[in-house]
């Protein structure tokens, strides 16, 4: 009798959905979802957190066992998303399957390479090594958009989810139920990436990212119109512009923005426009590799000349090449001031009213970038020294995640009964929560469960 009923519950448990969050939830950074359904377990996402370092900066994964996990998805190639992959690969008892994108992979080995180079952290507090990396990127099996695989009774589809070079979402499917993981996703088309894929179906569960929140975004002519105007602004005034930036990304397309106003402005031309990373030649090599994953406008320019071989920008390969005696602007990474060449120009220049640091993405809790936002009188250098802050510090948004509009729209066209929100911060989630029960609010229609775990909060459907 006994052992009927622990089959009956083993049945049972086999029909309920499980959702956690190890990291992405209520927060943005460490990106980290396990889903567990009929005795599968996938691991969406793998990243660190920006605003911390070392062992403190990985996921939660004394919540998940890792020897269970079937499949290992990777969206794309930010360390939100991808840098904490080495660490769960080589340093604990995983087994399964790692899939990405061509893109993503071939971009993560340089990201995750620079990483390492640039972390401010002892070795006893590093999370891996060059060989844990190399190991890593020697498990990493490539999957191709619309490539429907099957592996251990998980069918799992990758969909074009612009924001980046190679990001894809996933359609997941174990026994007839659907899961949509949208990782980072954009519903704008820009001058290379084309706009996030809808796909043809209506998934059981949504997880989506919620990093704006109930934010609508300028239109796209208006933020690139104040974001050259307000570069150009400084350069007139004899200012140096810092742009912060992570070496690949939403870079790519401020460099092509950049470029063409330049090339529309002969009199800017004598002010010189640097991209200050170390993986600035790679990055751009990787880029004109995978054009065909590209727009129409970007394929089309190709035949005529190569869009990614700027006319205007330099490469700034070494400070001690930088001739800082005048008016400049400079793309420099990390894009969150933390360290690196970006960290060095701002402390250089912050005391100086005539520059300027424009922010072209989300900044993360915990980082500069996030803290002088709120525009500090002083900042402490990382050599302990504290410095006035003078310059200008605006904020505009390139970081191509969907704003409410898009969310929104998203659903509605999808329709999905269970919604997870996460990648967001708390009070950008509860107010995405409560428009989307507002906007969707009848049964008879069309009303959503919606669902905002924390980290380690496990949804059970």
């Amino acid at each position: 009798m006994a052992k009927r009923r622990l089959a009956e519950e083993a049945a049972d448990e086999r029909h309920i959905m499980r959702i956690m969050p190890l990291g992405a939830g209520n927060e943005v950074g460490r990106s980290c979802i396990v889903v567990k359904f009929k005795g599968k377990t996938i691991m969406l996402d793998c990243g660190v957190h920006p605003g911390y370092s070392g062992h403190g900066s990985l996921p939660f994964f004394d919540g998940v066992e890792a020897e269970e996990i079937d499949l290992l998805l990777i969206t794309h190639f930010h360390i939100d998303h991808v840098a904490a992959l080495p660490h769960f690969t080589e340093k604990t008892n995983f087994k399964g399957r790692v899939f990405m994108t061509h893109p993503t992979k071939a971009v993560m080995q340089m990201m995750l390479r620079d990483f390492l180079r640039v972390s401010n952290i002892s070795v006893d507090d590093q999370i891996y090594d060059d060989k844990d990396l190399n190991n890593c990127v020697a498990k990493v099996e490539i999957i191709d958009f619309h490539q429907e695989m099957m592996h251990n009774g998980i069918k799992f589809t990758p969909y074009n989810a612009g924001h980046v070079l190679g990001a894809c979402m996933y359609l997941i499917e174990i026994g007839g139920v659907k899961v949509l993981y949208t990782g980072d996703y954009s519903l704008e088309n820009d001058r290379h990436l084309m706009a996030a894929e809808l796909p043809a179906c209506s998934p059981d569960v949504l997880i989506v990212e919620s990093t704006y929140g109930v934010q609508v975004h300028q239109s796209v002519v208006e933020r690139e119109g104040r974001f050259t105007g307000q570069v150009e602004a400084v350069v007139r005034r004899g200012g140096r512009c810092l742009i912060p930036v992570f070496a690949l990304g939403r870079t790519q397309e401020l460099l092509l923005i950049l470029d063409e106003h330049w090339r529309s402005h002969p009199d800017l031309q004598d002010i010189p426009i640097y991209f200050a990373s170390k993986l600035a030649a790679k990055a751009l090599r990787v880029y004109q590799t995978y054009i065909n994953m590209m727009n129409d406008r970007i394929r089309k320019q190709i035949a005529i000349s190569n869009p990614f071989q700027f006319e205007h920008i330099s490469n700034l390969k070494s400070m001690d090449d930088f001739d800082d005696s005048g008016p400049s602007v400079v793309m420099a990474s990390p894009g969150m001031l933390q360290s690196g060449v970006s960290r060095q120009l701002f402390e250089r220049w912050c005391s100086d009213k005539r520059n300027a640091c424009l922010i072209p993405g989300y900044v993360v809790e915990g980082t500069l970038a996030k803290k002088i936002l709120s525009e500090p009188t002083e900042i402490a250098a990382l050599d302990g020294r504290i410095i006035p802050m003078n310059c200008t510090v605006e904020y505009i948004s390139f970081s191509a995640h969907a704003d409410f509009v898009g969310t929104s729209g998203f659903v509605e066209k999808l329709t999905p009964p269970n919604i997870v929100l996460v990648h967001g911060e708390k009070n950008e989630m509860m107010r995405l929560k409560s428009a989307l029960n507002k906007k969707f609010n009848d049964p008879k229609v069309y009303h959503p469960n919606i669902f905002t775990p924390a980290n380690m909060q496990e949804i059970v459907l």
